[in-house]
């Protein structure tokens, strides 16, 4: 019987990447010329770590001259994503090509039904004069309190207005913003049939099982290679891939809205190398006390985001199921 390791800082550690690397890059290119016969893969890059390490996986697994990126921008998207990723496509000699998909958007109304339900919580709105984020409430995760989220508004002095989203206004602007995700992924399609290439997703494990992803948007894939590994492992294998240092070092955002916004902030509500170590505490039944002795955390706080990361689980069930067939 396996011994379980005492919970530690450095559980996650992967104590030969090489090898990791290697495993994924070889199953890698055996789904995708094998089982699924295609003849190279797509990767939507935007600059991000998880992007910039799933590229460097497939480039690795079936060639730079297999490997296509695409650039996806929008007209709320930040200039650094396009620059960091053309960075990115040229260290690693992969073709690249931009779709600006903004519009697209407008022709679905993304930005405009966005703008009414945002209009209703602040009259004073407009997307000119004003940059535009929502979040969760902070502090909420420990508390066993279900998620609470706020709007902001940034106007051009920098200055803020938040106020807490009645459900209405919520759900449209979520529903507006997903043809952001659902448009990019109908672009990654066309450009791999085209090609007769495979989509290789980038989610990681946190938004895979935490349900920070769009269904049939930027949850839907052809494989996802990264999708068990923690962020903090990301980060393992971006410095052996030799990911640039300007994408590592770049926090993680969202590039969804016209404010500048984390992911943290936006759905995680835990830094990522705190959240890593607890929720794999979580997944293998480590005690509270044990683990609030090494995170230096209560008990009790354990205790209630175990219970958080039970309710987002729960939440988000149905973006993980497939499709109910009769």
């Amino acid at each position: 019987m396996k011994v379980k390791p005492k919970f530690s800082k450095e559980i996650l550690r992967i104590d030969d990447v090489e090898a990791t690397v290697k495993n994924i890059c070889t199953r890698l290119r055996e789904d995708i010329s094998g089982g699924m016969k295609r003849k190279g893969g797509i990767v939507g890059i935007s600059g991000g770590i998880d992007s910039s390490v799933t590229l460097a996986l497939a480039v690795r697994a079936l060639g730079a001259r297999n490997v296509k990126g695409l650039m996806l921008p929008e007209k709320d998207s930040s200039s650094d994503s396009l620059t960091f990723a053309k960075t990115l496509a040229e260290k690693f000699g992969v073709t690249y090509e931009i779709e600006d998909i903004s519009g697209a958007l407008d022709g679905f109304g993304c930005y405009a039904r966005r703008d009414e339900a945002v209009k209703n919580v602040f009259p004073e709105y407009n997307p000119i004069e004003y940059k535009f984020k929502i979040g969760i409430t902070p502090n909420t995760l420990n508390q066993n309190l279900p998620a609470v989220f706020h709007a902001t508004i940034v106007d051009s002095e920098g200055n803020e207005t938040s106020k807490r989203l009645p459900l209405k206004e919520y759900l449209q602007i979520v529903a507006a913003s997903n043809f952001k995700q659902r448009s990019r992924m109908s672009m990654l399609y066309y450009h791999a049939e085209k090609m007769h290439y495979a989509v290789i997703g980038t989610p990681n494990k946190h938004e895979v099982e935490q349900g920070f992803f769009v269904k049939h948007g930027d949850g839907a894939a052809d494989v996802m290679p990264i999708a068990h590994l923690f962020k903090t492992q990301v980060y393992q294998l971006a410095e052996y891939l030799e990911i640039p240092q300007e994408i590592i070092k770049r926090p993680p955002t969202t590039d969804t809205y016209s404010a500048e916004q984390t992911q943290e902030e936006f759905f995680f509500q835990l830094p990522f190398r705190q959240m890593d170590l607890l929720w794999y505490a979580f997944e293998n039944d480590y005690g509270p006390e044990e683990v609030g002795e090494v995170m230096e955390m209560s008990a009790k706080d354990v205790i209630g985001i175990f219970n958080g990361f039970t309710r987002k689980i729960k939440t988000t069930d149905y973006l993980r199921m497939s499709p109910i067939k009769y």
